[in-house]
């Protein structure tokens, strides 16, 4: 069996026109990438002026030197404080006593004193019938 050679993958644009993005990554991977990571578009981190500084490999190979969860072996610049453990507690059971009820103190009566108590004002209303109640005797005198 022959092996085939890999397909170049074009693509048709709203145009018409057919681009190889292929060829086009590969003709601009020294241009910085826009964003604020300063890597050109290959991956490389780039420095000022636009030399490379460490290259992609590099990159990717620290990345995965340590995989994510693993402890690492370095120790660190204050050691972690140990968790307080509190003493148990221990409850005792008590028995429920029979509490008497405290002897209650008896209220003198006081004498009332009488205050004068001012007349009430007398309002005329309107004569309401005896057969009327509720909101028709209420409506009766709004005429």
């Amino acid at each position: 069996m022959v092996a085939r050679a890999p397909r170049k993958r074009m693509y048709r644009t709203m145009q018409g026109r057919m681009v190889d993005i292929e060829k086009l990554r590969a003709a601009n991977e020294s241009v910085q990438a826009v964003g604020n990571m300063n890597v050109n578009a290959r991956g490389d981190v780039i420095g000022p002026g636009g030399a490379i500084v460490t290259p992609k490999e590099t990159v990717i190979k620290k990345y995965y030197e340590q995989p994510k969860g693993m402890v690492s072996d370095t120790p660190r610049s204050r050691p972690m404080p140990a968790p307080k453990v509190e003493p148990v507690k221990t409850v005792q059971k008590m028995t429920p006593i029979a509490a008497k009820p405290a002897p209650k103190k008896p209220v003198k009566a006081q004498p009332k004193q009488e205050e004068a108590k001012p007349e009430p004002k007398v309002v005329s209303k309107p004569a309401v019938s005896k057969d009327k109640k509720g909101i028709d005797a209420a409506l009766d005198g709004l005429e």
